[in-house]
């Protein structure tokens, strides 16, 4: 029987031991007082906890993510480095570049003065329709645990705390706030504490307690706080609220909730103070939350006298690996004649090039270029490429809601195509075709100007009651979520005003607008266009602070001619800050635009497609009612597929989306949100300089009507996870019913034969009973194609069947293999012990599943051409 080492899968390598130790972490503590121990335990504004001289702890800055790092501004001008989404992260099925993108993570965290970055977020894929899909990880909580815990080793590799979030079975938006979700003892801990007991073991430092309600109490007051988490975990980090979460003085306190933000809390001040005084809340209570807070401060280095842990060097070439990023998350659905890789046509004898050499050769910095010459026949050459599409000009590489960011710079497909086929004899034609936007555009610098200073952008203006500026700053966009310059003296205003000179290079009738909330007014040369009251829609934060409601107006404008425009909104007590300034031009006639698109292709040799959604389709604070393309894409591509028969489809959303003509069009490739980096990752697949590295971390459905996919709407409050633990391919499996892809479905550019499967136990290294028996699978693969290639090798688990749990193909492990043409290569799979335990309510813990135990292994749900038993 194999022994397997502490390092390995098997037996996670237990936490490194925080840079303070009890004792004195117990000197500290007799300096404090009861007060200045409550008042530790909530932040010190929106995203900054309190420091204490006398103990030396320094405040500690928080940050959203997980895409990137925003700090604690939405500032314009604050930019972030902004990675591929959760779905994509997924997707590549490769923990190792998981935990570079951490490592990243941290070096921008520490650039701003960061200390806690609030990801990676360890919900799972419940539905498809979930506003935050694009997000989370998976359908799976195995992947999602994995890709997860390789997050949080990056990020804390570099001395900044992860956050594991929102704890637990936060899984949806429609009344997240409050919904109750009930679900069964075994279904959740086998599937949705799953992650975050993965994240627990991997170290994380903080978790998050979620907004909504889990079998009747809330998660700022819930028992799983305790236990597992505290517990059987043995979690020894923060416990911070989602902001505005914690919802009450005692029951909270006597929770293990630590750290209540944003603060300071109206609840966890003199009202707390007063509970520890009448006995409520004991002391000991309120010294071990403040233990954990300076366990923490003293792991980021917020804690005098403690050296921090060096943390590891940041990544050379961070736009280099985004670009990495982007490529191996791209999932290739379909490749009918082998359409992809495309090939540009050889430049003219002498012909002069502008691209450099990488351009030319290789592609990104650690692209896999190799077999990029084989014996495989290449595409017919390129003379004439259309890109077409409404994400082709205008990348979409993120999701909404608090995860946005400000992309340091974005590079759109067409961008990065043109780049790559710069000094080729390929010429590059585009149409939009469609248009998707459903919020106006708010000002940029492309097209307005500082009324002020003449500056391209925008003049922001805080004005109080009496008309008199209090303070004023210059800003790139006419969307301003809060004050950057003097937070502070703004708030005190009554009044937010942003006004640019606009100089219109269309006729015709222009949209204008203004967003937020309250009373709102928008002048043109001083014409009033709008002056009335908005009410607000929802009181859900995202929807307050990020993206509250909008009122149009149009007008003719003169080309050539500055416009002047002045938006002002009144500032009240929870309305948030939230303001823009919107322009938008006539629209072009769609039909035409569409004929333009189709006769762009036909006159091409070949046409790329890119469609999707947007950040104001896939976002937090509301879930999808469709997952139709919006607006007529479906329509688009039909149209381009029927005129060019070499059409490739590239979709850019964060989460499953309806694909009516996936038959039809030759090559679909699928590219999430991809990050900043998203053109050159795109054209580094599309011509061959790597290999589409992805795999569906979730199934896709054909369509919502039919489909085995359980709803986002509580009904009395109340969310019923009935479904159990059948989520995703499980589900579909279960009912009986295909999808239009299967999870862990995705192709390359080689094709790989399946050859043997063997299993044998093992146990950890320090023996250990036949309760922690895990297993070692071997498959064998080869790669029959002509150039080199990457395949990963996906384990499935049947059992017998239980009274929950009907013991169908459950993943219970994977590895990537890398081999060249003809060769073949052994992928060893690590079965964790946990895949044979099920949990047991009257018992308390985990108990064996019924046997018989088969291993089954191949490169999705839907196929596994190998399988062995496992006798235990």
């Amino acid at each position: 029987m194999t022994m397997i080492t502490p390092g390995s899968v098997s037996a996670p390598q237990p936490a490194a031991a925080p840079p303070i130790s009890d004792a004195q972490i117990d000197a500290l503590l007799a300096r404090l007082d009861l007060t200045a121990r409550i008042r530790l335990l909530s932040g010190a504004s929106t995203f900054r906890t309190q420091q204490e001289i006398a103990v030396g702890l320094r405040s500690m800055g928080v940050s959203d993510g997980p895409a990137g790092v925003r700090g604690e501004r939405w500032d314009e001008r604050d930019t972030a480095l902004t990675l591929p989404s959760g779905t994509a992260l997924a997707a590549t099925w490769d923990d190792d570049l998981v935990t570079e993108l951490g490592g990243l993570l941290a070096a921008e965290a520490r650039r701003k003065g960061i200390h806690i970055l609030l990801a990676p977020t360890l919900n799972l894929h419940r539905t498809p329709t979930a506003g935050r899909h694009f997000e989370c990880y998976a359908e799976d909580p195995l992947l999602t645990g994995r890709t997860g815990a390789a997050y949080i080793r990056g990020v804390q590799a570099g001395g900044v705390a992860a956050t594991a979030k929102h704890y637990v079975a936060n899984d949806s938006e429609t009344d997240r706030l409050t919904l109750d979700a009930r679900v069964d003892e075994r279904t959740l801990h086998e599937v949705y504490l799953a992650p975050f007991e993965a994240a627990v073991r991997a170290g994380v430092w903080v978790v998050m307690s979620a907004y909504n309600r889990v079998n009747g109490t809330t998660m700022s007051e819930s028992p799983l706080l305790a236990e597992p988490l505290e517990g059987s975990w043995g979690f020894d980090g923060v416990v911070v609220s989602d902001w505005g979460a914690t919802r009450s003085t005692e029951a909270a306190a006597l929770a293990p909730q630590d750290l209540a933000m944003p603060g300071p809390h109206p609840l966890w001040g003199e009202p707390l103070a007063a509970a520890v005084r009448e006995g409520r809340v004991p002391h000991a209570a309120i010294e071990a939350k403040v233990r954990r807070i300076l366990r923490l401060a003293a792991r980021v280095g917020a804690l005098d006298g403690v050296p921090a842990p060096r943390p590891a060097p940041a990544p050379r070439d961070p736009r280099g690996l985004l670009r990495r990023a982007a490529a191996a998350g791209c999932v290739l659905l379909r490749n009918e004649g082998a359409l992809l890789p495309l090939t540009p046509a050889p430049a003219p004898a002498g012909a002069a090039t502008d691209s450099a050499p990488g351009d030319r050769t290789g592609g990104s910095p650690g692209a896999d270029t190799s077999g990029a010459a084989g014996t495989r026949e290449a595409s017919p050459p390129l003379r004439r490429l259309a890109v077409i599409g409404p994400n082709a000009a205008a990348a979409r590489i993120q999701g909404g809601g608090s995860a946005g960011v400000f992309p340091e710079a974005v590079v759109s497909p067409l961008e990065g195509i043109r780049e790559a086929l710069s000094g080729t004899g390929t010429q590059v034609v585009h149409a939009e075709g469609v248009n998707l936007a459903t919020r106006p555009t708010p000002l940029h610098p492309g097209n307005s100007h500082d009324p002020r200073t003449g500056q391209p952008g925008v003049l922001l203006r805080y004005l109080a009651a009496d008309g008199a500026e209090i303070c004023a700053e210059h800003r790139l966009s006419g969307r301003i979520l809060e004050p950057g310059d003097a937070p502070e003296l703004a708030r005190t205003a009554a009044t937010v005003e942003v006004s640019a000179l606009v100089t219109p290079m269309a006729p015709g009738e222009w949209r204008f607008a203004v967003v937020g909330l309250g009373a709102v007014t928008l002048h043109a040369d001083g014409e009033p266009l709008i002056d009335t009251h908005v009410a607000a829609e929802s009181d859900d934060p995202t929807y307050v602070h990020v993206a509250p409601s909008f009122r149009t107006a149009t007008r003719k404008v003169a080309v050539g001619e500055p416009l002047h425009l002045v938006a002002t909104r009144a500032l009240a007590p929870g309305q948030g800050l939230a303001v823009a300034l919107a322009a938008d031009p006539p629209r072009p006639e769609e039909d035409e635009a569409i004929a333009e698109a189709v006769a762009c292709a036909s006159g091409a040799d070949a046409a790329v497609v890119v469609v999707g959604t947007t950040d104001e389709i896939e976002s937090e604070g509301f879930d999808r009612t469709s997952l139709a393309l919006p607006g007529r894409q479906d329509e688009l591509v039909a149209a381009v597929a029927a005129a060019n028969p070499r059409t490739v489809v590239i979709v850019n959303s964060g989460g499953p989306v309806e694909l009516p003509w996936r038959e039809s069009a030759p090559a679909v490739l699928l590219c999430w949100f991809p990050g900043q980096e998203a053109g050159h990752g795109l054209a580094d697949v599309l011509f061959g300089r790597t290999e589409p590295g992805g795999r569906l971390p979730t199934t896709w459905a054909a369509g919502l009507h039919g489909a085995p996919l359980p709803g986002t709407t509580p009904d009395a409050g109340v969310l019923d996870y009935a479904e159990g633990p059948y989520l995703g391919h499980r589900a579909w499996r279960r009912a009986g019913a295909t999808p239009a892809y299967w999870f862990g479905h995705g192709l390359g550019y080689t094709t790989w034969a399946y050859e043997s499967l063997t299993v044998r136990q093992v146990l950890p290294a320090d023996g250990g009973s036949a309760a922690e028996e895990g297993a070692l699978a071997r498959v064998t693969v080869r790669n029959t194609g002509d150039r080199a290639g990457r395949e990963v090798v996906q384990v499935y688990l049947t059992t017998g069947p239980d009274d929950h749990d009907d013991g169908g193909p459950r993943l219970a492990g994977y590895a990537a293999v890398r081999a060249a043409a003809g060769q073949a290569a052994v992928a060893e799979v690590l079965i964790e012990p946990r895949a044979f335990q099920r949990w047991s309510p009257p018992e308390g813990g985990w108990v064996p599943r019924p046997g018989p135990y088969v291993l089954h292994a191949g490169p999705s749900a839907a196929r596994q051409p190998l399988s062995a038993p496992l006798d235990r």
